[in-house]
């Protein structure tokens, strides 16, 4: 991870004294991928007492080693930089809120935004890890960062990604090419929780958001504190794409560094660009034509049954995550990889 710095490329040790806080009220959705942070996400943008980030995925605790920084330097670099690049557009919002997906499984890097933000709230969602790995393997093939079309390939490779072979290059975050940590839900949410505190905390399950989107979202309304918008649209988003041509998304998602600022799209931009970075005609025509290529190579898709094999795999790995998030979060999940009798938090709950 990098150690951010100001604006002079130096780290500072002196910065303005008795900063006030940059902002009271935070709410993060940090996860799982594939679990519906975008419905949550699209749900909060609706909200009227809700400033949500320019970017929906900033990332930005998660890239950036902020470890060690004194009070004082911490707020000023966060209101230079996260605040003014992500949440210039807010101005008297009662909440501020993102949704970084990669979060969940850094939850030591957690520790600044308690710091900065004490009241902070932390949203997470997870989903049945039978349904959320093939999805995730179907989203990283969209963005570039795999190369192996067949999901039962790409989990074969899981063990040598793990010793850094068979990446490809285009890959942003070579952890969420080993699908078993991806889908290691009961382990992540239970340091999650001892790294933020469970209170702070609301789990959204998949299941329960597509059963009752509506419901899903008051409740996270009365959590976050916010007033909901009784007449949002709630239906959830659930859209399966595919490509015609591999490289050519890959080249377009995930393009050489040497072009990446231009070349990689308009979010990847804002959170690499110098916050004074003027956008050109050059760069708006860039933009524009990336668009219509991407939106030619983007063709509907079905999803494909699992595997019998693979199915059989993901369950043997996970079986015990599933039920040690059953009692992290204290839910019934005995439906979920296919029935798992021993996924129950008590036997008061049978």
């Amino acid at each position: 991870m990098a150690r951010l710095t100001g604006k002079s490329g130096a780290m500072t040790e002196k910065s303005p004294a008795a900063l006030p806080p940059s902002q009271p009220h935070f709410a993060f959705i940090v996860g799982a991928p594939r679990s519906g942070t975008t419905t949550l996400a699209s749900l909060l943008k609706q909200n009227p007492h809700v400033c949500f980030s320019s970017v929906k995925e900033p990332h930005y605790f998660s890239r950036h080693d902020l470890d060690g920084l004194d009070e004082a330097t911490l707020r000023h670099l966060i209101d230079e930089d996260y605040l003014a690049r992500f949440f210039g557009h807010c101005a008297g919002e009662k909440l501020r809120a993102e949704g970084s997906v990669t979060y969940l499984y850094v939850p030591d890097m957690m520790a600044p935004i308690l710091k900065l933000w004490p009241n902070a709230k932390f949203v997470i969602a997870l989903r049945d890890p039978l349904d959320m790995l093939p999805s995730l393997h179907a989203r990283l093939l969209i963005t570039g960062d795999e190369d192996e079309a067949d999901f039962p390939a790409a989990w074969a490779k899981i063990e040598e990604r793990r010793q850094g072979r068979s990446i490809p290059k285009s890959a942003m975050d070579q952890r969420w090419l080993r699908y078993d940590d991806a889908g290691a839900l009961g382990s992540h949410v239970e340091r999650f929780f001892a790294a933020v505190g469970r209170e702070r905390c609301h789990v959204v399950l998949f299941d329960d958001l597509v059963a009752d989107t509506r419901q899903s979202y008051f409740e996270l309304c009365a959590f976050l504190g916010v007033e909901p918008k009784v007449d949002s649209k709630f239906a959830a988003r659930r859209i399966n794409k595919a490509y015609r041509i591999g490289w050519l998304q890959r080249l377009l998602k995930r393009p050489p560094k040497a072009v990446r600022t231009v070349f990689a799209g308009k979010q990847f931009r804002q959170r690499e660009k110098k916050l004074d970075a003027k956008e050109g005609k050059a760069i708006a025509a860039v933009f524009r034509w990336r668009k219509r290529l991407l939106a030619w190579n983007k063709v509907s898709a079905k999803r494909k049954p699992l595997d019998p094999t693979l199915r059989g795999q993901i369950v043997e790995r996970l079986r015990e995550e599933v039920i040690l998030l059953s009692k992290v979060i204290d839910r019934d999940l005995r439906h979920w990889m296919g029935g798992i009798p021993e996924a129950k938090p008590t036997d008061k709950r049978s």
